[in-house]
């Protein structure tokens, strides 16, 4: 994941955000499209949500975030959308491995400095951090190991697995 240079608003959400607040399982029952299911991204939090994301927006959340069932399309719908990278205190251990095998980066840190619309910059140079150019607070997520990184870089899993055939590092 050498070379990760994002750039994005932040779009905040509290704590405990689980994956039918992400989006409804009911939605998996129409499409597993990616482009489908954006469109009802948080739509159950906020109805303008969906429509008003941009790529590269970046989520930010509080506590706990994607709790709630295993669903692999609550990471999907995200991914869908053009958001790169979910930022928050906590996540599940269900979403933050589906995020990392789908190739969603999930960074854990304070969020309490970001405020909805702020502008944030994550890159990698000896970790990976984040800078919020809006109010210049620099964050320092806790580290991802090596493996996690290779397979955000190589795009998900099975993208890793195409190229490198076992875990090998």
């Amino acid at each position: 994941m050498s070379g990760l240079c994002l750039q994005g608003r932040a779009r905040v959400f509290g704590d405990d955000i689980n994956t039918d607040a992400i989006i409804s399982s009911t939605r998996k029952r129409e499409s597993l499209d990616p482009q489908v299911l954006r469109q009802y991204l948080f739509e159950h939090l906020s109805k303008e949500f969906a429509a008003s994301v941009r790529p590269g927006d970046i989520l930010v959340a509080g506590k706990n975030f994607g709790c709630g069932s295993a669903m692999e399309i609550a990471v999907t719908a995200v991914l869908g959308a053009g958001i790169p990278a979910v930022v928050a205190p906590s996540f599940s251990r269900t979403y933050f491995r589906n995020a990392i095998n789908n190739g969603l980066l999930p960074l854990v840190c304070d969020t309490r400095s970001i405020g909805e619309g702020d502008v944030l910059s994550i890159s990698q140079a000896d970790g990976i951090s984040i800078c919020n150019e809006s109010n210049g607070v620099r964050l320092e997520p806790e580290p991802l190991p090596p493996i996690m990184l290779a397979i955000l870089s190589a795009g998900g899993l099975v993208p890793y697995m195409r190229q490198h055939g076992s875990f090998t590092l």
